[in-house]
């Protein structure tokens, strides 16, 4: 018994599952042999945990800044964000809209997980007709940058050689990605979308005119395909080689402040699943100590982020950032030669970054050391604006809801 129980707890303590509690009841129930069982014992015992406090945000010390984020009127049309989500809605069945559609303040928000075996909500890609897909891919079209496409839409195909590399249809494949609707898409009224699945999340806020996309994670396993029916797709080498360009554009001094931590041994994201209410300290070198130059560079990697929105939100967010730049700061794990493992982290009042070179789990040694061939990237909203949340809180303020 003791064997089986070990056995059983690698893949937790790989996915990072064992840093909470888990029930007796609940181990056992995953020694089942039955991969779907398992999937719905891990998936619910995650979301217990991870939903266990309201919600509350991310910030630096349990305290959360208020005011950062007001209704206002960005200029910036989302009506071709609302018109593609009415399409995608219309072209389901409706035992399809059924399970697609959650009221705008559900807890659904927060139910998303990069770790292939989470039970998702929403329609799958797989499931689609090409009609239905192609009223996605629309969707996502309206809402994100040309870039922010293709990198969605190469981290889905990544996932595919995956699937080709490990022969494993059934975790993985371009198809095992969910979208659900929140709230009804309104030019006035607040709402949202969600795309959830393996190493691609995304987080879409709007009302009025005004968008939040966090939280979102984009990530591979492999991020580069050597091989199968998507060779030569890569992703995330710009933010790799830009954030790496500029620890090394930093001279002695302040590198010494910016790296925390020379070595790297394991995974270092702190802001991935159900970590919404994380309290995290602005460490490394502030961007206040930097040259008016070094601040400009750092600006464009931030950008290099905020670039996979639409190009008009994206400009509403980097002038948000801009007048947080004071507070920003650049924080870095690992080395710093051309070859290295390591991850960053941006973080200021009103956005956080983070970029992660990550331990192998599908492919590789098993567990071993952080690889660039696995990364994992997370783009969040602190101070309580993830996934929109103060500004549908103002909104309620304002103009109150009944229960339904």
């Amino acid at each position: 018994m003791t064997t089986r129980l070990i056995r059983n707890w690698i893949p937790l303590l790989r996915w990072g599952l064992l840093l909470l509690p888990i029930p007796a009841i609940v181990i056992a129930q995953t020694q089942a042999n039955d991969p779907a069982e398992r999937a719905r014992t891990m998936s619910a015992q995650s979301e217990r945990n991870g939903l266990a406090e309201p919600f509350r945000g991310l910030s630096t010390d349990g305290t959360i800044t208020p005011g950062l984020f007001p209704i206002r009127s960005t200029g910036v049309s989302t009506g071709p964000v609302r018109q593609a989500a009415s399409a995608f809605l219309a072209s389901l069945s409706d035992a399809q809209r059924k399970k697609t559609m959650f009221a705008v303040d559900d807890p659904e928000w927060r139910k998303w997980m990069n770790q292939h075996f989470y039970i998702r909500q929403g329609v799958g890609f797989n499931e689609m007709s090409d009609a239905q897909r192609a009223a996605a891919i629309t969707l996502m079209r309206a809402s994100l940058s040309a870039k922010g496409l293709q990198l969605s839409r190469d981290a889905m195909r990544l996932n595919e050689t995956l699937a080709e590399l490990t022969n494993n249809h059934v975790e993985y494949g371009e198809g095992l990605y969910w979208l659900t609707v929140m709230g009804t898409p309104s030019a006035t009224e607040p709402w949202g979308w969600q795309l959830d699945g393996h190493h691609l999340i995304v987080n879409f806020f709007v009302l009025g005119d005004q968008v939040v996309m966090s939280p979102s994670f984009w990530g591979g396993e492999p991020v580069i395909a050597r091989d199968g029916r998507y060779r030569g797709t890569a992703i995330l080498q710009d933010v790799q080689d830009a954030g790496l360009a500029f620890v090394n554009s930093l001279d002695e001094g302040q590198r010494k402040q910016a790296i925390i931590e020379a070595a790297k041994p394991g995974n270092n994201n702190l802001t991935e699943a159900f970590r919404d209410n994380a309290d995290i300290k602005r460490t490394g070198i502030a961007a206040s100590a930097l040259s008016p130059a070094q601040r400009a560079r750092l600006q464009s990697l931030i950008g290099l982020y905020v670039g996979n929105m639409r190009d008009g939100h994206a400009a509403v967010k980097m002038r948000e950032v801009q007048q947080h730049i004071g507070a920003t700061t650049f924080s870095w794990v690992g080395g710093i030669a051309p070859d290295s493992v390591f991850y960053y982290r941006i973080h200021s009042p009103v956005i956080l970054i983070e970029f992660d070179h990550q331990r192998p789990v599908a492919i590789g040694n098993r567990g071993g050391p952080p690889t660039r061939d696995h990364v994992h990237v997370v783009v969040r909203t602190p101070n309580g604006n993830d996934y929109g949340t103060d500004l549908l809180r103002q909104h309620l303020a304002r103009h109150p809801h009944p229960k339904s």
